[in-house]
């Protein structure tokens, strides 16, 4: 049976989640979900699934405008899943951005990483209604 793309698009509460088998993992939006239970059912299975036969590279992009600390548990479960695929001799990468002048979102992306000693590269995005 073949995986095929989960795709949950963005709400008010929920950031959009696009996890392709090729191994390209995004997370966009504002992720300030209540009950988490139904939304992380989806994602588990998915990555359950996933990580029985990854990709060579996985490639997890976070993007997030905001995220409420009662989040936080979501985004630290999903890449300690992620980090199985090392187990399958297979590579990833979290790639971190955060906005201009989006001190909290930096900042809740290295304590994610520190907790869970895994290294993320860092992208920042300046305004692009500003002139260069």
């Amino acid at each position: 049976m073949s995986l095929h793309e989960l795709k949950i698009l963005t709400s008010v509460s929920t950031p959009e989640i696009i996890l392709n088998p090729n191994g390209v993992l995004r997370i966009k939006g504002r992720s300030v979900i209540a009950n988490a239970n139904g939304f992380c059912m989806l994602i588990d299975e998915w990555l359950d699934k996933y990580i029985c036969n990854p990709a060579d590279n996985t490639s997890v992009d976070f993007h997030l405008e905001y995220i409420s600390t009662s989040n936080l548990k979501i985004y630290i479960q999903f890449l300690k899943k992620i980090e199985s695929v090392k187990l399958k001799n297979k590579k990833y990468i979290i790639n971190w951005y955060y906005d201009e002048g989006d001190e909290d979102i930096l900042e809740m992306g290295e304590y994610i990483s520190s907790i869970l000693n895994i290294p993320f590269n860092y992208i920042y995005i300046s305004d692009p209604t500003l002139p260069d």
